[in-house]
């Protein structure tokens, strides 16, 4: 624990600045809810905008919920980077009528037990508390040092309508709350998405994010505004030793002016790359390869067992970080209520 102090205690410091001035264009406000859901589409490396067709089209493209036939239910836990980072996530969707869908998504992303040092920082000769770090006398009285978490939380209200055999679209109202310390916040938004079945092996699909800008305001007077994103993709399924082979590329193209931090910019546009590859056997089991915006390669695997979907992905990133960042398994689980009562 004691090594995770200084770095948390420069991060709240960071935090508890910038949650006091106004309103500004934030460039990772809402960084949570770009860490992809499902262990198919993370397996792939997130390249599933065009190929998603379950629950979880809620995140990926909410046009692709159009796609069930019958009701199913989704749940996913990871440890992200080890122990630090608790991420859940769940969602349960219903098709109705004959060519609308219904969708609920929810996202929590927490980390527990952040040293709070505001009230620990002392003179150590009269003991008294100070707010000067730089003073020479200053020094960290641990009896003083307490706990807080801060978490977020992301609400996805999904429709999805096939507007014939070929096309689907959909829409999505976002609603975000998060919480550091005291402190929090609500925030509302709205995705659109697409999905174009150009021929009966190739598929396109768009995303377009928090296309009216979302505004997350916090309590402190504070609001911070997340840009729009597009994604788009492609995905072609193919028939290949008795199964079929889908490779799926997406396109994340921001208007935050993230430079360098993106896989390629020109100014204030950035664009980030994933790409995925998954083989199917006979519906049965598939393995999965994939290459994230993060710069992580992602291998998976996936069963499909009676009304139960169980799917594996594993990432890692760079050798270069392999002695901070600890690997990240995640595992989740699809149930689909089909039954002819439940069917479209």
């Amino acid at each position: 624990m004691t090594k995770k102090i200084p770095l948390l205690f420069i991060s709240f410091l960071i935090s508890f600045t910038a949650i006091n001035s106004q309103t500004v264009v934030s460039k990772y406000a809402g960084e949570f809810l770009t860490l992809g859901v499902g262990g198919r589409a993370l397996g792939m490396g997130g390249a599933h905008v065009a190929l998603v067709g379950d629950v979880t089209a809620g995140y990926w493209n909410p046009a692709g919920l159009a796609s069930l036939d019958y009701p199913q239910i989704s749940l996913m836990h990871e440890e992200h980077f080890g122990d630090l980072v608790n991420y859940n996530y769940g969602a349960v969707a219903i098709p109705y009528g004959e060519d609308m869908s219904f969708g609920l998504n929810v996202i929590r992303l927490s980390v527990d037990g952040i040293p709070d040092t505001r009230n620990a920082l002392i003179d150590r000769v009269t003991g008294e508390q100070i707010t000067d770090i730089t003073n020479p006398r200053a020094i960290l009285d641990y009896a003083r040092i307490s706990e807080f978490s801060n978490t977020d939380w992301a609400f996805y209200l999904t429709f999805a309508k096939r507007q014939s055999e070929d096309f689907y679209w959909g829409a999505n109202v976002k609603v975000i709350m998060r919480d550091i310390a005291e402190y929090s916040a609500t925030g509302i938004g709205f995705d659109v998405g697409a999905i174009y079945k150009a021929t009966d092996k190739l598929t396109l699909g768009a995303n377009l994010q928090d296309i009216t800008t979302t505004l997350v305001a916090w309590d402190t007077g504070r609001n911070e505004l997340i840009s729009p994103t597009a994604k788009i993709g492609a995905a072609y399924q193919l028939q290949f030793m008795g199964g079929h082979l889908t490779p799926a590329i997406d396109l994340d193209l921001r208007f935050e002016n993230r430079e360098f931090a993106a896989n390629f910019n020109v100014g204030p546009v950035s664009a980030d790359f994933h790409g995925g590859l998954e083989y199917d056997y006979k519906r049965v089991f598939a393995i999965r390869l994939g290459y994230n915006d993060v710069k992580q390669f992602t291998v998976g695997a996936g069963i499909k067992l009676p009304k139960l979907n169980i799917d594996y992905s594993f990432a890692r990133f760079s050798d270069d970080d392999l002695e901070r960042l600890p690997d990240s398994h995640r595992i989740s689980l699809i149930l689909t209520l089909d039954q002819p009562e439940y069917k479209r």
